[in-house]
């Protein structure tokens, strides 16, 4: 009988010998482990959930008389190991002859790039350099809202998330981008729009603001691993590691949005984080990780062009889950409203919407009224986007007296319509 085991060393496999199979329990899957793949026994803690993996609260096997069978532990069964402790001892590498054989010299020649990239080790990263973000409740609400009740979590959607550094190496996230896209259950591709996305720098700029990180949510009917779940598939990987590296912000965050059903049928959706490690963007920068990947790829192993070591061992695929550090996420009240419709969406927003908008909130200071980034984004594109931009969305982060002359455009733009 074989049980799967994943690590942060990776898939390793745990043999139970036939006459112990009916009796073995959890104690004894702690021994063959000590035994077998070097960690302590009183080092261990085991789960049937990857949450384990990612930090974050799993139920663990923490009963050592209950039976393997019990617990639903068969044949090709899958579970997680965290350890407290370094490793007793690894798995010896495999033997190497000491002499090459006869007339072998310059059959498998290498480049010094070939070299280079042997000499890559795969390990994971502990700490990220985020230690933590906190979410605008109505930017993330608007976003999740439209992916679970008009997309029905059907394909992937996206967007760029804007807000604060802070020098603790926290960030706050106060709205959220959703730049034009095409996605599938599987595919998202951005198809962005360099006008849109200076009007929306210059917003961001007047409200002293920056693109922090990037949000997509994940379909419910995305590909599956033949060995289960996943967090973020080689594809999202690849994705988040180039607009990561794109922003060379050393705090940047991915943040992905999943939906869970639960064993009674009852649905949560929830937010989590990540910072891809250094390795990974390292090898991205190198060229060395592919972003190409062919249908039939195992979605839960990212691959590299040249072999790298990982475990001792040499590989050309590497478990995302090498890849991903866990950032601590909560949430907060921020500056901006978010109650105007949001742009890039099925429904196209129009000057229309600006007049329902301000009709509906008569009684509010017109700084209020117009506080909100997804209206902002709206009047960009009829003002300078060097000066009367900028200008307006300070008098938003101020929250001071809105001029009259802007005033004046924006009511008369609503009365267009």
């Amino acid at each position: 009988m074989i049980v799967r085991v994943r690590s942060r060393e990776g898939l390793e496999r745990v043999s139970i010998p036939e006459s112990s199979r009916s009796s073995a329990t959890v104690a004894t899957l702690r021994s063959l482990i000590e035994s077998q793949l070097g960690v302590a026994a009183e080092a261990q803690t085991l789960s049937l959930d990857p949450r384990l993996l990612l930090g974050q609260e799993a139920p663990t096997l923490s009963d050592p008389s209950a039976s393997l069978s019990s617990l639903g532990l068969s044949h090709g069964s899958l579970l997680f190991l965290s350890s407290s402790l370094p490793r007793l001892s690894a798995p010896p590498p495999p033997p190497r002859s000491a002499f090459a054989p006869a007339g072998s010299f310059g059959r498998n020649k290498m480049t010094i790039d070939d070299l280079i990239a042997r000499q890559i080790r795969i390990t994971r990263q502990e700490n990220p350099h985020c230690v933590s973000a906190s979410f605008d409740r109505a930017s993330a609400h608007a976003f999740q809202l439209y992916v679970s009740q008009t997309l029905a979590f059907s394909v992937k959607r996206a967007g760029f998330l804007y807000g604060h550094l802070a020098s603790d190496s926290s960030l706050s996230v106060q709205f959220i981008y959703e730049p034009p896209q095409h996605a599938t259950e599987d595919l998202l591709t951005l198809l962005r729009d360099p006008h849109e996305e200076r009007l929306v720098h210059a917003i961001a700029s007047g409200l002293g603001m920056t693109r922090v990180g990037f949000v997509f949510t994940q379909a419910v009917g995305r590909k599956k691993s033949d060995t289960g779940e996943y967090t973020l598939s080689a594809r999202e990987v690849a994705q988040a590691a180039a607009l990561q590296a794109e922003a060379a912000t050393p705090e940047w965050v991915t943040a992905v949005v999943k939906l869970d059903v639960d064993e009674d049928g009852g649905a949560d959706v929830h937010f989590e984080a990540f910072q891809m490690s250094d390795m990974c963007l390292k090898l991205f920068r190198d060229g060395l990780l592919e972003t190409d990947l062919p249908e039939d790829a195992d979605p839960r192993l990212s691959r590299v062009n040249k072999e790298v070591v990982l475990a001792g061992k040499d590989t050309k695929e590497v478990d995302n889950d090498f890849f991903l550090v866990p950032v601590k996420i909560s949430d907060h009240q921020g500056p901006l409203q978010c109650t105007f419709p949001i742009e890039n969406r099925i429904t196209t927003v129009t000057l229309r919407a600006l007049k329902s908008h301000l009709d509906n909130s008569k009684n509010m200071p017109f700084v209020k009224r117009i506080s909100d980034f997804h209206l902002l984004l709206l009047l960009s594109k009829f003002l300078d986007v060097n000066s009367d931009v900028p200008a307006l969305a300070e008098c938003v982060k101020n929250q001071g007296t809105v001029p009259e002359g802007y005033q004046l455009l924006i009511e008369s733009l609503a009365a267009a319509s």
